[in-house]
């Protein structure tokens, strides 16, 4: 008996490895995905510019990055005695106005090195409503919590979605044509802007970026269909009943790893793994003998590995 219905699957033609260089971009569900390629130590930078929700956002970012635009005075505001840009999110805004303009230009240089060398850049879209800045007419990757007044709420067509996305794969082509890029669309529910708003909202994000799959080397992964007809059961959710669970994010990335981690990397994830969970350990007794073969044999293993990719770094507590 089958209790689940079941997504078919294949191997990406361009599936990713060790040698591979990373970028993610987008959505909280991009930053669940990017700590598993971050536990098993894969090359790439997520989120430089924080979360980014919709095409646009990402549109802008990508462009700065691409023609080296950099950040200025007139790019930041004050707002509740913090610094901000509506082209980041608050994770990047500081006290200090100084501060934050060098982290995001900071942000820049770093998003400008990786497009130009990425060998995969993956992005993650959760929504298609955008917030558009009355004063400026400018839409803004994020609101700090300024006043909603000062907005005006809209949801992207199809068509806006798509050129958006098409621009965004010519920017990044223009300079680092052989880049894969993968999109995919978060299971998060933004159940703030309403159940069907949500749900024309995703749908617009879905038809977009399948419209845009004939472009060379562009996929989908499917995140959102995933969570919705394989794991549709509220157990697959944390308790707010919007976000998945490490179960669902587990699954999900279990299927991400079957259709782009490259099959020869199997060995090395597992050994990764051990060693991780290895650094995770918390003896009773740090001083014992049994703890110092221990530590002796984790260390074997990190320089085992790192013979092979020098790039890893694990750190083993002293305690």
């Amino acid at each position: 008996m089958n209790l689940l219905t079941e997504i078919p699957l294949s191997k990406a033609n361009n599936p990713i490895d060790y040698s591979s260089q990373l970028l993610l971009l987008g959505s909280c569900f991009s930053e669940n995905i990017g700590a598993k390629l971050s536990y098993y130590k894969f090359q790439g930078i997520q989120n430089p510019f924080g979360i980014l929700f919709h095409p646009l956002a990402i549109e802008r970012i990508i462009e700065k990055s691409v023609n080296q635009e950099f950040f200025t005075e007139e790019d930041v505001f004050n707002e509740n005695e913090q610094w901000h840009s509506f082209d980041a999110h608050s994770s990047l805004s500081n006290s200090s106005k100084a501060q934050i303009i060098e982290d995001l230009n900071n942000a820049i240089g770093r998003t400008s090195t990786q497009v130009n060398t990425a060998s995969h850049i993956i992005i993650t879209l959760g929504t298609a409503w955008v917030y558009r800045k009355s004063s400026s007419n400018k839409v803004v990757a994020n609101c700090h919590k300024v006043p909603q007044s000062n907005f005006t709420k809209e949801l992207l067509s199809v068509e806006e979605a798509v050129e958006s996305l098409k621009r965004v794969i010519t920017f990044v082509q223009s300079v680092n044509p052989r880049v894969q890029f993968i999109f995919t669309v978060s299971p998060v529910r933004h159940l703030k802007d309403g159940f069907l708003e949500n749900q024309r909202s995703k749908a617009h994000l879905i038809a977009a970026i399948h419209q845009v799959l004939n472009e060379d080397r562009v996929s989908y992964f499917p995140s959102y269909e995933l969570m919705m007809d394989v794991l549709r059961d509220y157990r697959f959710y944390s308790k707010d009943m919007i976000h998945p669970n490490e179960t669902a994010i587990e699954y999900i990335w279990e299927k991400f790893r079957l259709v782009w981690i490259k099959d020869s990397m199997d060995d090395h994830l597992k050994k990764v793994d051990e060693i991780q969970r290895g650094l995770q350990h918390r003896p009773f007794n740090p001083d014992s003998e049994a703890h110092q073969k221990f530590l002796t044999s984790l260390r074997r293993k990190i320089t085992y590995i790192q013979k092979e990719y020098p790039f890893m770094d694990f750190q083993i507590s002293k305690s």
